[in-house]
């Protein structure tokens, strides 16, 4: 299967008219992951005898008009816990963990008819910019694999824009599905905090989290999404709006929409071609009817280090589960109790994520907590009284979604003040609880860029409109890795 000429709606025609069954359509899926994934080394688990299973009970049960995501292959992030089959977090920690249960988004993608094929690598316990603090394998960018992917979702971004699957699931707690979907030119997005169920999926920083899509293009995301929104009575965090179809206004006129360029996006530390990626893109927007004015977001350059606190901070209280003694990694030889609990994390967690339980213990300790995570907090507040104060008078924000296109691997992961610098532009996003969208922008140096599109609250259909409408204005989707589709 060429998933670089199709797309969902037409797997779902073919599907649905008989012209492909959903076993031949996963058998060519896998044909292809074990062909290509073997340098790009996006998958750390394919699931092939279950997922050719569910492809013979979807084929048998036919496949109506209504469902668009019947036999259709889903890559899932391996942070994100599927029943029967092992769900690592990319750490040693859980390195042969089995889970009992699916996660509510894979339960709803199953009964939707989509095929799982496989787990995608991702940086350990999804704290990483760049998939290098994965504790398998490093993933390589679809486009050039000396670079990063991106992370922590860079192997579900991988998986799609090297064409193994039409669509990858992901999470989003600083910027980790829009940052990797910039690295690798293809869309990610991520809904409002509460949209969608967090039940199942291993916790990072539960105040920010999300699951969201990759894809190639904007409307690929909509049936997934529109699958996996809702309110969950094992998440007290989700919202029931789940009767909403986000991709609504797709193919709406932009006449008329404010758009908002914040300056403090195109400052220091930008790179200057993106800069002018980004500028090119708010003059489509005004070609296609939009304004688009400057703004300031006067609190953005307080951002990183206040997310920092915020998410190490229930990353080490997220993270005291794993001691050795329930389930996960146990260290050996050990003689007593504290032995077993300071070895088993000590040698089960990487370096990225001990590195995170101590800045997070350190701010949540007695002596600390009101310096570091009590301002934390506050600083979060005055992030998101800046978005609610630009959403007064615009409907979108845009900007660049990294500062710099892909670095090469080995760059940057030695020096981690630098990495986390580069979710500096998605990182507000996530404080705010805001929905966002990544699409490819063009190139700089033969790397793929985004550009991010900001809506408030709940207002994903908004999002969708827009970068479905700059999406056909362009031709980056018909860019792949190694020549033109």
């Amino acid at each position: 299967m060429d998933y670089f000429k199709t797309d969902i709606e037409k797997l779902h025609h073919q599907l649905a008219n008989g012209e492909l069954t959903s076993v031949d359509l996963v058998q060519s899926t896998l044909e292809g992951i074990s062909q290509i994934d073997p340098e790009v080394q996006a998958f750390v688990t394919v699931n092939t005898a279950a997922a050719l299973k569910q492809a013979e009970a979807v084929d048998q049960a036919g496949i109506a008009t209504d469902q668009p995501l019947a036999g259709v292959p889903v890559a899932i992030k391996d942070n994100i816990v599927t029943k029967g089959l092992k769900t690592t977090a990319s750490s040693k920690m859980l390195a042969n963990f089995v889970p009992i249960y699916d996660a509510t988004v894979v339960e709803k993608l199953t009964a939707a008819g989509a095929i799982n094929v496989g787990k995608t690598n991702l940086d350990e316990f999804a704290m990483g910019s760049s998939t290098e603090n994965s504790a398998i394998q490093v993933t390589k960018n679809a486009w050039d694999h000396t670079k990063v992917p991106g992370g922590s979702s860079g192997g579900s971004a991988a998986s799609v824009a090297s064409g193994q699957v039409v669509v990858a699931l992901g999470t989003d707690t600083g910027g980790s599905i829009r940052q990797p979907a910039a690295f690798n030119g293809v869309v990610g997005f991520k809904p409002t905090y509460g949209r969608v169920s967090r039940w199942g999926l291993i916790a990072f920083g539960s105040s920010l989290d999300a699951i969201g899509t990759l894809t190639r293009r904007v409307r690929d995301s909509v049936p997934v999404m529109n699958t996996i929104i809702g309110h969950d009575d094992k998440d007290s965090t989700t919202v029931d709006r789940s009767a909403e179809d986000l991709g609504a206004k797709i193919g709406q006129d932009l006449t008329g929409m404010k758009i908002a360029l914040p300056k403090e996006y195109l400052g220091d530390g930008v790179d200057a071609a993106i800069v002018a990626q980004v500028q090119a893109a708010a003059k489509q927007f005004e070609a296609m009817g939009a304004t688009v004015e400057e703004v300031s977001l006067p609190h953005t350059k307080y951002a990183v280090p206040a997310y920092y606190i915020i998410a190490s901070s229930e990353a080490s209280s997220n993270l005291q589960r794993f001691d050795g003694i329930r389930y996960g990694f146990r260290a050996q030889d050990v003689k007593t109790l504290d032995d077993v609990y300071v070895r088993s994390r000590s040698e089960g967690f990487g370096a990225e994520v001990k590195r995170r339980i101590m800045l997070g213990t350190f701010s949540l300790s007695a002596g600390f907590y009101d310096a570091y995570f009590k301002k934390a907090g506050q600083v979060r507040t005055l992030i998101t009284r800046d978005f609610e104060q630009v959403f007064e008078n615009y409907d979108l924000i845009i900007g660049p979604t990294t500062p710099t296109p892909a670095f090469k691997i080995g760059d940057k992961v030695t020096d981690p003040l630098t990495m986390y610098m580069n979710d500096i532009l998605t990182i507000p996003v996530n404080l705010a609880g805001l929905p966002a969208m990544s699409v490819p922008a063009g190139f700089v140096d033969g790397m793929p860029v985004g550009l991010q599109l900001i809506a408030k609250h709940f207002d994903e259909a908004t999002l969708y409109q827009a970068g479905a409408a700059f999406e056909d204005a362009n031709n980056y989707v018909d860019q792949i890795p190694g020549g033109q589709a």
